[in-house]
């Protein structure tokens, strides 16, 4: 027996795999799945470096994007051939995304015309102001009865518009007819299937409802958006549906093989967390957190400051469902704070022992408004504080309040939710990268009340577009059928102090939101045209 023969009888036999394309905020990770049981049996991570122009200004530079998602194919192609497992059983790739950053590009040199903005950039404050301006009533949901938003800096359709008005390379693509317009997952898609040579310009409706461009009754693009933001239709997308072959990959290991699955981040986790009953809730604790309550098929408007976005359409023939969302711009990224501006902690972890030496911030609350009050507030003027110090205070006390914070701010949303929705939650699933964090899990239940349900593979992003990837027509090798579903291992988090003094810290950090508040306030003199124009 030769020596390639013996190698491929070792190969081990799993059946088709399903890969993910995970395309975070600070970082990039590909994930390979067995579509039978679920199991991730490889991954690879690559960190984003974020810039930070100007004060509010965050952005990426979306070469590096695209490069992360290269390199960690390649690595994690290489890890599987390590395990003698055979790539070619990769049968389709599902890609999640962060929302609403921002990507114009030149169709015909395939070159970026401007660093993406990210959606927690604060730099579009006046284009903002001078939208809600011209509304009837300066009313900032306006456009909610269509879009289910709020008009923001969050959204994408003002960072397109700063673009349009700011950056010259953009105006002038866009009178040539050759600017494309994307999210993240739109010009990963266009990218890996061809770019310039004939690339896929789609994007699915969950990235799409994130855009304000969107109408989330009709499902499409809509013309009286696009002439509000004064933005032209041809640069948009082509809308699709969450689990569809879109294209396939045109280079590297993986050529040939469909892409599949398209889910904005939060949508994929409620996907991978399999929440596709109304009334299912789970909240992802990454750069920022964000909880999502499946609703069915007819979205339900929010009157406490949700959102109300579309949670996932999988397959072209399959009805939308929607949920309401909350907001918090502010949670893994208060730790990267802690421990690169102020320097009170050198890793992540150190965070959670620091907390745990104390067990209470002894009266200290903060607030970490960095980039203004999302969900249930939408306060773009508020800014981060530190209230309650005494001279007893230490950094351990911070570090309690900065996980507590996380925490309060989730419960606020909870609030809302339950309000809405009228049903109140019983447990809240949760996933990303804090859930690692033990003693903030045992916090959120005793500030909600409720049991924390954590699944023992936190993955549940990466795993919702490999779910939407596998089951797509054509694909169809992973179901969505409830009961072909795996059953996942779960880790339980009880309330552990009594109601009242949950109820008690709640209100400490509600008067402590209040003194955050109309911090920041805009010099009338600027109209929104500063920058390079």
């Amino acid at each position: 027996m030769n020596g390639t023969m013996a190698a491929s009888s070792n190969r081990i036999m799993l059946g088709p795999l399903v890969a993910a394309i995970d395309q975070g905020t600070s970082s990039t990770r590909f994930l390979v799945f067995n579509a039978k049981t679920a199991e991730l049996l490889s991954h690879h991570q690559v960190e984003i470096k974020q810039s930070f122009p100007k004060e509010g200004w965050v952005e990426e530079d979306p070469k590096e994007i695209l490069q992360s998602v290269y390199e960690c194919m390649d690595r994690t192609c290489e890890k599987l051939t390590q395990l003698n497992i055979d790539i070619s059983n990769i049968k389709a790739i599902g890609v999640t995304n962060q929302r609403e950053t921002t990507l114009v590009w030149d169709k015909e040199t395939g070159e970026p015309l401007y660093n993406a903005i990210v959606w927690l950039d604060l730099r579009t404050q006046s284009t903002v102001e001078r939208l809600i301006n011209k509304t009837p009533g300066r009313n900032k949901n306006h456009l909610k009865h269509k879009t289910g938003l709020p008009i923001s800096t969050y959204f994408s359709a003002v960072k397109l518009r700063w673009l349009m008005d700011n950056v010259e390379k953009v105006h002038e693509a866009v009178l040539s007819h050759r600017a494309m317009f994307g999210t993240v997952d739109s010009w990963l898609i266009w990218c890996l299937t061809g770019g310039k040579k004939g690339g896929v310009h789609c994007t699915d409706v969950t990235n799409a409802s994130r855009t304000m461009l969107f109408n989330i009754h009709t499902m499409d693009w809509d013309p009286e958006l696009c002439t509000y933001f004064d933005i032209p239709m041809e640069i948009l997308p082509k809308v699709r549906s969450s689990s569809e072959i879109y294209g396939l990959m045109k280079s590297g290991p993986l050529t040939g093989v469909p892409i599949s699955g398209c889910l904005g981040d939060q949508s994929a986790a409620l996907v991978g967390q399999m929440c596709f009953k109304d009334g299912q809730a789970k909240n992802t604790y990454g750069t920022g957190c964000f909880l999502l309550k499946n609703v069915g098929t007819k979205p339900v408007m929010s009157d406490h400051g949700l959102l109300t976005t579309v949670a996932y359409k999988l397959g072209r023939d399959k009805p939308a469902c929607y949920a309401l969302e909350g907001s918090v711009a502010i949670a893994g990224a208060v730790v990267r704070w802690l421990k690169d501006n102020l320097g009170i902690i050198q890793t992540s972890t150190e965070l959670e022992k620091l907390a745990a030496d104390v067990g209470t911030s002894y009266g200290c609350y903060f607030v970490p408004a960095f980039s203004g009050l999302y969900a249930p507030y939408w306060e773009p003027s508020a800014r981060g504080i530190i209230c309650g110090l005494t001279q007893f205070t230490n950094r351990s006390h911070l570090a309690f309040a900065a996980l507590e914070a996380v925490c309060f701010q989730t419960r606020e949303i909870l609030d809302a939710m339950n309000q809405d929705s009228g049903i109140h939650l019983s447990q809240l699933q949760v996933d990303g990268g804090m859930t690692s964090n033990r003693l903030l899990m045992q916090l959120q239940a005793d500030i909600l009340c409720i049991p924390v349900v954590k699944p023992s593979m936190p993955e549940t992003t990466a795993l919702g577009a490999a779910m939407a990837a596998g089951a797509a027509e054509g694909v169809s090798v992973w179901s969505l059928n409830p009961e072909d579903l795996t059953e996942v291992t779960s880790e339980k988090f009880e309330p552990q102090i009594n109601p009242e003094e949950s109820e008690l810290r709640y209100a400490r950090w509600k008067k402590a939101v209040q003194r955050a508040m109309n911090w920041e306030t805009t010099e009338p003199v600027n109209n929104g045209n500063a920058g390079q124009k």
